[in-house]
């Protein structure tokens, strides 16, 4: 069972998770669909997942979990993206094989990933 105190902690990381979250996602998508007009699909979410990553990571140490950056941290906060990339990039892929519009298909992906994407995270940067 849960300390009170861990539990608030919990709930604060969570709510300062959801304010980066939002920010990285808002500019992942922006250039998702802003790349879609000369790429495709997987490579225009590859491209907006690194600028993203790269803003996650900062706010991600200084802000929402307020940890040090280290080697250790970066290695941890990287292979968590690893896993979350290719989970997106795969989801991406079933979800414009169901028929979902490019500039749509994505938003069931964000639905399904960021929240794994915060189990993830919070382990690596927090152990």
């Amino acid at each position: 069972m849960m300390k009170r105190e861990s539990l608030l902690q919990l709930f604060v990381e969570a709510r300062r998770f959801i304010v980066v979250g939002v920010a990285a996602v808002a500019i992942q998508y922006g250039a998702y669909l802003l790349l879609l007009q000369w790429l495709q699909p997987v490579v225009a979410n590859t491209l907006g997942y690194i600028v993203s990553f790269l803003f996650n990571y900062i706010a991600s140490t200084k802000y929402t979990f307020r940890v040090k950056s280290s080697a250790r941290h970066g290695v941890g906060f990287a292979f968590s993206h690893l896993v979350n990339y290719i989970l997106q990039s795969l989801l991406l892929v079933i979800f414009l094989w169901t028929g979902l519009q490019k500039g749509w298909a994505m938003l069931p992906v964000f639905a399904i990933c960021v929240p794994t994407n915060f189990v993830l995270v919070r382990y690596f940067l927090k152990h």
